[in-house]
């Protein structure tokens, strides 16, 4: 499996780790906003080509697929891109920053055929493998999850406390996971509220943020979401269900009085971002599709969609 990574930052680097774990994948180009960057990795990874323009690699007849690792804003016209040029693509989250961009996307992979996944890491991790393997063996329904997803980040850096070059965005791209996940775990969601603070006078973006959902099962959810949070960092999420209580912080699990869940044996990986990319890699040789193909998130991007513009509604009356 010959691949091209784009957008060679602090995630796409822990993409290229995990992919170094898996048999028969070789990283044949790095595509990145500078040369020097794209071109330095390129080599720390063993990668023949490095570039600055996604569409050097997509021209490539050694690159059977894509993972793209790029500003948010990019991801939907550079996934079709991927896909027109005959790549399967996985694009990380979000998708897009619209509903008509998500609709867009799933047409070409319709049309196309092709493997087009989103990376909805948190289906991957085991800690939340563990409690879906529970409910889908009839023995844990969730009843509610309470997920806190909080950050300190009132200037543009990244996960590696370097300069971004976009604006990341709480509902578009942190609130994505725990509202993917939520369905995936409880069922459709057929209830979505949402309010936020002020917005960020340089940023533009809200910086807090609390969401209710509520899916058609019956089980409720309550997000709260920071970029103020000068605490311990990441996301927290805890299930409440009829038989068990469950805090997930990554790919760590520990029941309701905080007693660890061995989860070592849940894949054959402790690394969510690896086993995300073995599903992919995976599901292109097997002809299948993957788990969280464009197909089983896009619902997630429906809410969101919906719950953007109950927001800038709500704007319009302040």
């Amino acid at each position: 499996m010959r691949i091209a990574l784009v957008g060679a930052g602090a995630f796409g680097e822990k993409h290229l780790d995990g992919l170094k774990n898996i048999d028969g994948v070789q990283i044949v180009s790095i595509i990145s906003r500078t040369g020097e960057q794209a071109a330095a990795v390129a080599e720390k990874y063993g990668a023949k080509h490095s570039s600055t323009e996604l569409d050097d690699a997509l021209a490539r007849d050694d690159i059977d697929a894509v993972i793209l690792c790029t500003p948010t804003q990019m991801h939907a016209a550079q996934a079709i891109a991927c896909m027109n040029a005959g790549k399967h693509v996985q694009v990380e989250i979000p998708l897009c920053d619209s509903w008509a961009d998500a609709e867009a996307v799933l047409a070409k992979a319709k049309e196309t055929g092709l493997t087009c996944m989103v990376g909805h890491t948190r289906r991957f991790n085991p800690s939340h493998q563990y409690v879906h393997n529970r409910i889908t063996a009839g023995e844990f329904t969730v009843q509610q999850m309470d997920v806190q997803t909080y950050f300190f980040r009132r200037k543009n850096m990244n996960a590696k406390g370097e300069p971004r070059s976009w604006t990341d965005h709480l509902l578009w791209h942190h609130a994505a996971h725990t509202i993917d996940l939520f369905a995936y775990q409880a069922g459709r969601i057929v209830k979505a509220n949402a309010i936020q603070g002020p917005k960020h006078p340089e940023l533009g973006i809200a910086m807090d943020m609390s969401i209710q959902l509520k899916s058609e099962s019956g089980a409720i959810c309550t997000l709260s979401l920071s970029f103020n949070n000068d605490g311990p960092l990441g996301t927290f999420f805890r299930y409440i269900g009829d038989s068990a209580t469950y805090i997930a912080r990554y790919d760590d699990l520990v029941n309701g009085k905080e007693e660890p869940v061995d989860v070592s044996k849940v894949d054959v990986s402790m690394n969510g971002i690896e086993l995300q990319d073995r599903e992919f890699v995976a599901a292109i040789r097997e002809g299948r599709e993957p788990n969280s193909s464009i197909a089983q998130v896009l619902d997630c991007y429906r809410v969101i969609g919906e719950l953007a513009v109950s927001l800038e509604a709500q704007d319009g009356w302040s």
